[in-house]
């Protein structure tokens, strides 16, 4: 306490000893001051905000709460589905496989049994998956370069339009029906053999000096028709007698195919009609073979 007292004394003998300063001291001691408190004070600069986070790799998840983890069997009593895992004891169900089928009821006939057979169910095994290729886009094809017929004849088939690339050999199930949208742009005269035709596409074609046939193929014939390569080769004898008979030698003269089946009696009335200028009608074969048409085997 005597050393504290003693400092303070001292301070007060050097304040009163000290002489009094002039005017122009104590405004430089001012504005010393103020330079110092300015410099002191402060900044007030604008906040940052929240920092930007970039979406990363190492940062990317769902939303908090978007996953709930399954809940695991066979854990112990505890997690309330341990030992037999909520199966119970025992039976069909709860044995590893399928268990019993949705549509099971005890052992009595399944309720779509007892429905009669009816529309697409009695005649879906009938059903006919046709392309439809319409007049206007084979002109676009022709006047693009892309559709050249194969035959010496210049008849167009099936086979052709799968080469230019109008649709894929896969696709062709049941057959191509013609049809005639864009007959209007119809320019060129054409020959073509196609399993169902249109009767607006067959006058339009025909309007033009054109000729449709209508031909069956069933599922060899047209595998036989897309797909000639997958068939014995003939013998290079038969091929060089045909190119000297003929201008050329075809893809399909050159392999041994089997010969076409007529068709079954339910489209035997639409091969035979003339309206539908099917392959067995007699006038339609007297008109191809005045046109110089190869006659269909």
């Amino acid at each position: 306490e005597s050393s504290s007292s003693l400092s303070a004394h001292m301070s007060l003998l050097s304040l009163s000893s000290s002489p009094p300063k002039s005017p122009s001291a104590v405004l430089t001691n001012h504005i010393r001051t103020q330079s110092t408190s300015a410099a002191a004070a402060p900044s007030t600069k604008q906040p940052l905000g929240e920092p930007i986070t970039f979406l990363t790799l190492n940062n990317l998840a769902d939303n908090p709460g978007a996953i709930k983890r399954k809940r695991r069997v066979g854990r112990g009593i505890g997690s309330s589905k341990g030992k037999t895992c909520g199966r119970g004891h025992k039976g069909q169900k709860s044995r590893a496989g399928k268990g019993v089928h949705p549509t099971f009821e005890g052992g009595q006939t399944k309720f779509y049994k007892r429905l009669p057979k009816m529309g697409r169910m009695k005649n879906a095994k009938f059903k006919l998956e046709l392309i439809p290729l319409n007049i206007g886009k084979i002109q676009d094809y022709i006047t693009m370069g892309r559709l050249v017929p194969e035959r010496s004849d210049g008849v167009l088939t099936m086979s052709d339009f799968v080469k230019a690339g109008m649709f894929p050999a896969s696709s062709i199930k049941s057959g191509v029906k013609l049809l005639g949208d864009g007959k209007e742009f119809l320019k060129d005269k054409l020959l073509i053999e196609v399993p169902w035709a249109s009767s607006a596409a067959i006058e339009a074609i025909e309007a033009k000096g054109g000729y449709v046939t209508t031909v069956h193929y069933n599922r060899l014939a047209l595998r036989a028709h897309l797909k000639p390569h997958k068939f014995p080769a003939k013998p290079e004898g038969m091929v060089a007698a045909a190119a000297v008979e003929g201008e050329g030698v075809t893809e399909h003269e050159k392999h041994l195919l089997p010969k076409r089946a007529r068709p079954p009696p339910k489209y035997m009335q639409y091969y035979t009609d003339y309206a539908k200028r099917g392959y067995l009608n007699p006038r339609v074969q007297l008109e191809r073979k005045q046109r110089g048409l190869k006659d269909i085997l």
